[in-house]
């Protein structure tokens, strides 16, 4: 049985000696994500929160894999009160690509946002390529795993005061995330893409 071939965005990854980046946002809200809990007998735990608060931080999130495949990385940032538009998008991707100092191959769906920034990106610069994931598959982007990770355990039953304080949680526990390769390598192999790392 013969070796399969690569697929077009790995081989387009080799040939570039890019990093690969896995790319998507979400929105983190003001009310708290209510999960199971421990309490003492017959004392029901109680979450105070802002009731009707529409206010919201924006998130844009990278999962990279290094060209050689041997270090994963996670970048991100966030936007209090706003939401994510193709200035902001361009923005975070050129200070990825800077930060990384390497052409870059990004994966993302098929948002009207991204179609605009792909559009931008490919007129202006050189060294950021793109390729999109099939439509109605978020499954495929490992970036999904992080935010269910986020959200589900972290931030799972945190009700802050204000957009400032979430924020500030927010950064601290991705922050922590970022720091871990296990839980980083776990989200890319939540994926069903085939991708080896070393």
């Amino acid at each position: 049985m013969g070796a399969r071939p690569m697929a077009p965005g790995k081989k387009n990854t080799w040939r570039l000696k890019a990093t690969l980046v896995f790319l998507d946002e979400s929105g983190l809200l003001m009310a708290p994500l209510v999960r199971r809990t421990w309490a003492p007998v017959g004392q029901t735990p109680i979450l105070y929160q802002r009731t009707r608060s529409r206010e919201r931080v924006s998130m844009i999130a990278a999962i990279t894999v290094s060209p050689r495949r041997h270090k994963v990385g996670l970048y991100f940032r966030l936007l209090p009160k706003e939401n994510v538009v193709t200035h902001n998008l361009l923005s975070f991707l050129r200070q990825l690509q800077r930060q990384l100092g390497s052409p870059i191959l990004i994966v993302w769906d098929r948002l009207s946002v991204h179609r605009s920034a792909c559009t931008k990106i490919h007129r202006r610069n050189h060294s950021i390529h793109s390729a999109f994931l099939p439509p109605y598959a978020p499954e495929l982007n490992p970036v999904e795993a992080f935010w269910a990770y986020l959200k589900m355990n972290p931030l799972a039953n945190y009700a802050p005061r204000d957009v400032e304080e979430l924020c500030l949680c927010a950064e601290r526990h991705t922050r922590d995330i970022a720091d871990d390769q296990l839980l980083l390598r776990s989200f890319l192999k939540a994926s069903p893409l085939s991708l080896r790392l070393k």
